[in-house]
């Protein structure tokens, strides 16, 4: 067990570093998201930056507000990271 313990520390610290984008499309102003930190509009995609840690509730967060998941990117150097289809491009 202590071994086990010790991997796990060792690799969860590289994750606790690694932040991905959601981009949001959908979501809708209701009771709950008017208590949110950022504004919400539906006409367009939203960004949203998620601690690796954090992915599994924000998704169960933004379904629970009607939005739809268009892309999860990793954010690198403080830019999320191309998308494949645009990659390799040109």
């Amino acid at each position: 067990m202590l071994g086990q313990s010790a991997l796990t520390r060792a690799s969860g610290s590289s994750s606790e570093n690694r932040v991905f984008v959601y981009e949001v499309t959908g979501l809708r102003q209701s009771d709950q998201t008017e208590n949110s930190a950022y504004p919400l509009r539906t006409s367009s995609s939203i960004f949203i930056q998620v601690p690796y840690a954090r992915m599994n509730d924000e998704m169960r967060r933004i379904t629970r507000l009607g939005g739809n998941i268009v892309s999860i990117r990793p954010l690198v150097n403080g830019e999320p990271a191309p998308s494949e289809n645009t990659a390799h491009e040109g």
